[in-house]
């Protein structure tokens, strides 16, 4: 869930509650700022979208997971994540997107599968409307639906600001910079991308052809009791807590830039090639 803050970026770095500020981290920065990896909703580079979820495996997160009696949040469906990115910034029209809750999951499937080809592979896009007040999720993938990979995630977003108290918990600002495998790292309307070459090679999850795309919200505390964990074992802050209906992660929409083609596609492309080499055999 998006709250309506708008908070400054500063050339500097981001300014704490104490007055300081810390510098920016060493991966692409927000969407629009040269360097930028983010991927437009619009970019010819995507072919396709999700067209289906796994029902089965479809779960809802908590409202807070530290207060579970307030219940899962109930905003938006799954469907409202098929097709293409819908959100719009510039009128604050932040859904349909389907809320994940306190770690809650939503597993995304695909009319043709993902396949590892040249540069990013697919995006995940979110319904932020600010480049610093962003909502985080895991992303893993799978070959057969059952076995899943995630992405090394990076978040370094320092607390040390926080003196390690859980009940100082917030809505801290979140650079871009810091961030890198991480779903909700770009504003609503600009996907964040993830290249398959980042899959840590198992022969279990084939990164050729891609079927399913898991998201998984993060639990922005940073309490260890619930708090997630990046790849290097480090905390992972964003906002917290979110106890609203749409709180946690809100998926809009998986665009798929490199897929197998369909069958009939790559008989075409074969065919085209037959009868091109034909005539120049007969010039």
């Amino acid at each position: 869930m998006k709250a309506a803050h708008f908070y400054p970026l500063l050339w500097s770095g981001f300014l704490l509650a104490d007055g300081s500020a810390w510098a920016e981290g060493p991966y692409p920065p927000a969407a629009g700022v040269p360097g930028s990896t983010a991927i437009s909703r619009d970019d010819a580079l995507i072919l396709g979208w999700a067209t289906g979820y796994d029902r089965g495996t479809f779960q809802r997160g908590f409202l807070s997971v530290a207060e579970r009696d307030l219940g899962e949040v109930t905003f938006g469906n799954p469907e409202d994540a098929l097709g293409p990115a819908d959100v719009k910034v510039a009128t604050l029209e932040t859904f349909p997107v389907v809320s994940l809750g306190d770690g809650g999951a939503i597993t995304m499937t695909f009319a043709e599968p993902i396949t590892n080809g040249p540069g990013f592979d697919f995006a995940v896009f979110e319904n932020g409307f600010t480049d610093t007040f962003l909502e985080l999720a895991f992303v893993e993938v799978s070959s057969d639906g059952d076995f899943f990979s995630r992405f090394p995630a990076v978040s370094l977003t320092p607390t040390a600001h926080l003196a390690g108290d859980p009940t100082t918990d917030d809505f801290t600002l979140l650079d871009p910079t810091n961030l890198h495998n991480l779903a909700g790292k770009y504003r609503g309307e600009q996907g964040t991308p993830f290249d398959l070459m980042d899959i840590v090679p198992n022969p279990r999850v084939n990164t050729k052809r891609i079927t399913h795309v898991r998201v998984v919200d993060v639990v922005g505390s940073i309490n260890p009791a619930f708090g997630s964990y990046d790849s290097g074992g480090r905390i992972i802050k964003d906002p917290y807590p979110t106890r609203f209906e749409s709180g946690g992660f809100d998926l809009d929409a998986v665009a798929v830039i490199n897929q197998i083609p369909e069958p009939g596609a790559c008989l075409s492309l074969t065919l085209a090639a037959a009868l091109l080499g034909a005539r120049r055999r007969r010039r």
